[in-house]
């Protein structure tokens, strides 16, 4: 089960390289489990154990097992993890010719750690909006080769290099994709009307517009002597939206589940498809139409919101509190703040620790050190849209929002049990 997982989580990173392709990845996963698609647009029509999911802006979605029993009596059972990483995302008019070479302006997406972008072979994808035949049309793009790579200045230039410096986005992080002669003016619009023909057959008349990222190509793998490890980019937080299907696949039950995969988290959570937005919401109103009863059922329901936690670096140990110090391979961590960054509590932490203990899971707890600020999850956020009951809990990591992050490989499996276990409880708290 653990080899089968970790490789089907490679694929899936590879499969995904932006929030829209995550969401694509996920459909054709739900598509092949025989769930069917629901349009936000169109009125629903639903039925007792039947699989559904609604999708919004293509890079967030809801995946919905309705139960047998009513959600009414036994409550949902909710995992929401995020679809987004934190990128380079290339500005609306791109195109910079500089010394000969043809680079493309870049925006920062989220908090991103910047140093680990040089010297990357990097590709390109995200979604293309065009007009063809008078009618405006979006479709996703994925150049797949390295087309791009922001090189790094020389140490003989840089004495200062491994001192630390501070990296100016605006100048220091265009990517260069050629060589151009000295009056050839290269249009990117054009170049991406050419790979909508390459890519899907298309003839665009016109690009419109596009929100496209730059991505590292070394796909996801396997390292360490003995296989200790998981290397690859946007673990944080795809680890969380594959382990969270996986488990959604696998479970027995006659509970109504839900997995949520929303975008946007790394800058906030709110736009109309984020955590901070109404889709959840939404949905869930949509499923309970009578007021009354969907408050008396969110109240019976839980949320386990899932997303990476920081390990333990062997480097840096100091960066932890001694008492919460996450390793690697020693199963999910309860993520917990007393001042609501993590909306966890003692009950669903309880519960959650139930869980792993019923089913052998190990897990561990994490605070962050007094001294240090702490980062915070779509948890609290989704908890006070929705007034649902939620634990954040997540896998531990290193090298959080790098281009190439690091897992243990024995942590998927843990997850994954735990959080199918969940999916098939009787009861919740």
């Amino acid at each position: 089960m653990r080899d089968a997982l970790n490789a089907g989580l490679i694929e899936f990173l590879k499969a995904s390289p932006t929030p829209f392709h995550a969401t694509q990845s996920l459909v054709h996963r739900l598509e092949a489990a025989g769930y069917q698609r629901l349009d936000e647009r169109d009125s629903w029509a639903t039925v007792p154990g039947g699989r559904y999911f609604v999708t919004r802006n293509d890079s967030s979605i809801i995946a919905i097992r309705l139960g047998k029993h009513s959600p009414l009596i036994s409550g949902i059972r909710l995992v929401g993890a995020h679809t987004d990483s934190p990128c380079l995302r290339v500005k609306p008019q791109p195109e910079l010719q500089r010394q000969g070479f043809l680079q493309l302006g870049v925006e920062v997406y989220g908090g991103a750690l910047l140093a680990p972008w040089f010297d990357r072979d990097l590709s390109l994808a995200g979604r293309v909006t065009f007009r063809r035949d008078g009618k405006v049309e979006s479709q996703l793009v994925d150049f797949k080769l390295p087309i791009a790579i922001i090189p790094n200045l020389a140490i003989h230039l840089n004495r200062t290099a491994n001192e630390g410096w501070q990296i100016n986005p605006q100048t220091e992080l265009p990517p260069i994709l050629a060589q151009v002669a000295g009056d050839e003016r290269v249009d990117f619009r054009a170049l991406l009307t050419e790979q909508l023909a390459r890519e899907h057959g298309l003839n665009a008349d016109v690009v419109l517009d596009y929100e496209l990222s730059f991505y590292d190509t070394q796909g996801a793998a396997l390292i360490g002597l003995n296989g200790d490890f998981i290397a690859g980019a946007r673990l944080d937080n795809l680890l969380s939206c594959y382990a969270g299907l996986q488990a959604l696949l696998a479970a027995d039950t006659d509970e109504t589940c839900v997995l949520v995969c929303t975008d946007h988290e790394e800058v906030g959570s709110c736009s109309a498809c984020g955590a901070d937005g109404p889709m959840l919401e939404q949905t869930l109103q949509r499923l309970l139409p009578d007021n009354d009863d969907y408050v008396r059922t969110i109240q019976r329901s839980l949320l386990v919101s899932a997303d990476n936690a920081h390990g333990v670096h062997p480097n840096y140990a100091d960066k932890h509190d001694g008492n919460h110090g996450p390793k690697l391979n020693a199963g999910p961590v309860i993520k917990v703040n007393n001042n609501q960054r993590y909306a966890t509590n003692s009950e669903t932490a309880g519960f959650f620790r139930h869980l792993c203990m019923a089913e052998e899971v190990p897990v561990q707890s994490f605070v962050v050190r007094s001294d240090m600020g702490c980062g915070s999850t779509i948890g609290p956020i989704t908890a006070s849209h929705l007034g649902v009951r939620t634990v954040d809990i997540g896998l531990p990591t290193f090298a959080m929002h790098s281009i190439r992050e690091l897992c243990g490989s024995h942590d998927l499996a843990h997850l994954v049990k735990v959080l199918d276990a969940f999916y098939r409880s009787r009861e919740l708290p």
